[in-house]
């Protein structure tokens, strides 16, 4: 229990330290007045105290709050408050996996042409209707709970993400001395402080009310409050939506839109056979599959080489994977400000690196070492997704980014599904273990091979 204490009091004050040294939009904008200021231009207007994106942070902030706060007792709310079987627990994980790939298919479309905001409300009502299903224990709601938690996160991963891109690049945010890198530097921090905070507020109001139930219903009180601030952001859309409102508001409006760079947009079908989105889709299911695997094989395998006494204080270990994700997004904004590698480049350093990590898993290994495996792994995927972030948002259009973002999640669900089938038992880890490895170093392959054939940022 103490040396657990002692590594999470290193990795807080590391991250803490990190923080202080973090660039803001203020020097950066200051920086350019003064690049102006010798070249003998015009300054740049004094920036608002308000951030441009602030809104936007705060309710990401409360949109992950909200799945965060679920998480450490949907499992055990199910067996132990609703008394399923276990068979009914994972099928009704599967459930909500499945609903995930399936609504892949059209939560995408949907949010184009209707509208990102507008899909982002959706995923508030839609998730906050699927904690209430949770809650009753009747088995048909209980998955039809799930289901709409599969097509709500579907949701959380493309439209969010869609909707701030798109808004990044129509108000030139560039300009105000905002940086799409360190914005999902910023949004890999803020994830990572969102899910050490749930963890403590999850296990409080299970300790004050005596019910499991209670962080489903303060994550349905986050979801309202998000849904009150999304409300304020401005609507955009996909290229054929676009395309039509411009039909009917004449050829003026067309002209901006072909000047800012909304027409011509290619298809789906071209923009997916583009070898280096390939190669960032299969990237994409290998690692996040991997991620989702280790959720469900960290404690396990902690415990097959567990030497201190008593049990694991699994919401401690909790915090310290998530003070190393938040680490490593804080390093991450340091490392890429500076420009000092590719992104792409990046991305096969990470699959290396949890290929690594998965590797020596496989191999003997104590109680200390397999902890700090898992630290690196999360380090790596507090890197990976402001890069994975920052690549998607180059490498796709606006017309069709959340559509494809939706697509690319298809086949994740899909992977991720069938690898559960594989740890029912638990001894399952090691060979989940060894696969995650093999499926690591193709993704690598994949991502190393796209850059030869085409320009990757």
């Amino acid at each position: 229990m103490v040396q657990y204490q002692t590594n999470f009091a290193t990795l807080a004050v590391t991250c803490l330290t990190l923080l202080v040294s973090q660039p803001t939009r203020k020097s950066e904008l200051q920086k350019k007045q003064d690049h102006k200021k010798s070249d003998n231009t015009k300054p740049a207007e004094s920036s608002n105290t308000k951030h441009p994106q602030r809104d936007f942070y705060w309710a990401y902030a409360l949109a992950m709050g909200a799945d965060w706060l679920q998480g450490p007792y949907l499992y055990s709310l199910y067996q132990d408050e609703h008394g399923l079987s276990p068979g009914q627990v994972s099928s009704l994980f599967t459930t909500g996996f499945l609903s995930g790939a399936v609504s892949g298919f059209f939560v995408g479309s949907l949010a184009d042409k209707y509208g990102r905001k507008m899909s982002c409300v959706l995923f508030c009502v839609l998730y906050a209707l699927s904690c209430f299903l949770t809650m009753v224990p009747v088995v048909p709601l209980l998955f039809l709970g799930r289901a709409l938690g599969g097509i709500s996160t579907s949701i959380l991963f493309t439209s969010f993400d869609s909707w701030m891109v798109t808004d990044f690049k129509k108000r030139k945010l560039v300009d105000k001395g905002c940086d799409l890198s360190r914005t999902y530097g910023t949004m890999g921090t803020i994830n990572s402080l969102v899910a050490m905070a749930s963890g403590v507020v999850s296990e409080g109001l299970v300790r004050l009310t005596g019910t499991k139930k209670s962080p489903f219903i303060a994550s349905a009180a986050l979801l309202w409050m998000a849904m009150q601030t999304i409300w304020c952001w401005d609507e955009n859309y996909g290229h054929a939506a676009e395309e039509k409102g411009d039909a009917k508001k004449g050829d003026a409006k067309k002209d901006d839109a072909k000047s800012d760079g909304t027409a011509s947009q290619p298809s789906l079908s071209s923009v997916l056979r583009r070898p280096a989105v390939l190669a960032l889709v299969f990237a994409t299911t290998m690692f996040e599959g991997s991620m989702y695997l280790f959720v469900f094989c960290w404690v396990p395998a902690l415990q097959a080489v567990q030497k201190t006494e008593g049990e694991l204080p699994y919401g401690l270990i909790f915090s310290s994977y998530m003070a190393c994700v938040m680490a490593a997004s804080l390093t991450f904004n340091l490392v890429m400000q500076r420009r000092l590698l590719k992104y792409s480049r990046l991305l096969v350093g990470l699959l290396v690196m949890a290929n690594f990590v998965f590797v020596k898993l496989c191999g003997p290994r104590d109680e200390s070492v397999t902890f700090w495996l898992f630290c690196l792994f999360e380090a790596c995927v507090g890197f990976y997704w402001p890069c994975i972030g920052y690549l998607k948002g180059r490498m796709i259009d606006d017309g069709n980014r959340a559509k494809v973002y939706s697509m690319m999640r298809i086949p994740l669900n899909i992977f991720v599904v069938v690898s559960l089938m594989m740890t029912r038992d638990s001894d399952g880890f090691m060979r989940v273990f060894s696969i995650c490895s093999v499926c690591l170093t193709a993704a690598f392959g994949a991502v190393w091979a796209s850059t030869f054939t085409e320009a990757v940022p």
